[in-house]
């Protein structure tokens, strides 16, 4: 089954349903030279949608570019799964409801069968962004990064109105939640973002 929406600013390509080993980033380690808040965004373990708001002060809103449910071998370092899963395979701009600007992409791969159903319903057929719904269930989790770092934005750069050469921070992440692996999320947002003297983004 796939889902696709086209809520973002700018056209996309449809996404086609994910199928075989999906690897870990191997780019360049983040740098030391982080302001603050940027360093939050890579390291916290609270919600990023929290952070997001009370930084800029404004609510912070889901733009689905992609939902696809597929059966998919998953190979992370250290991270015992199944031979395959049955994953929601999500992309995802967190944007500001009053600004309209994109703070942050975020690609997720949602393990379908370790999720409560009330939870998995949802986070389908809502723009709730997940770190509500774990306040909102109730869900008690543990993040453990895989892997952070910085990449070219490249065809991401039209979400937040930069060059491609421009350099994206991003990280990888796991959720667990009952001992249960349900998320590998990774977040990207430009390295010049969150800087006093810069202006986001519109």
């Amino acid at each position: 089954m796939s889902i696709n929406y086209t809520e973002a600013f700018i056209p996309h390509k449809k996404d086609q349903t994910i199928r075989g080993n999906l690897q870990p980033s191997t780019h360049s380690k983040t740098r030391n030279n982080l302001n603050g808040f940027q360093r939050m965004l890579m390291k916290a373990n609270g919600t990023v949608t929290a952070m997001l708001e009370a930084y800029l002060s404004e609510p912070i809103q889901v733009v689905k570019l992609s939902e696809n449910i597929a059966t998919m071998k998953l190979e992370f370092p250290n991270i015992k799964l199944n031979s395959e899963e049955q994953v929601i395979a999500r992309k995802v701009l967190l944007q500001g409801k009053m600004s309209g600007g994109n703070f942050i992409y975020a690609d997720s791969l949602i393990l379908i069968n370790n999720l409560d159903e009330r939870f998995r319903n949802q986070l389908l057929n809502t723009n709730i962004p997940i770190g509500k719904l774990w306040t909102e269930h109730k869900v008690e989790t543990f993040k453990e990064i895989i892997e952070s770092g910085i990449e070219p934005a490249n065809e991401l750069s039209n979400y937040f109105c930069i060059d491609p050469k421009e350099n994206l921070l991003f990280r990888t992440y796991s959720v667990s939640s009952q001992g249960k692996i349900n998320m590998i999320i990774t977040e990207k947002f430009p390295e010049s973002y969150f800087s006093p003297q810069v202006t986001l983004a519109s």
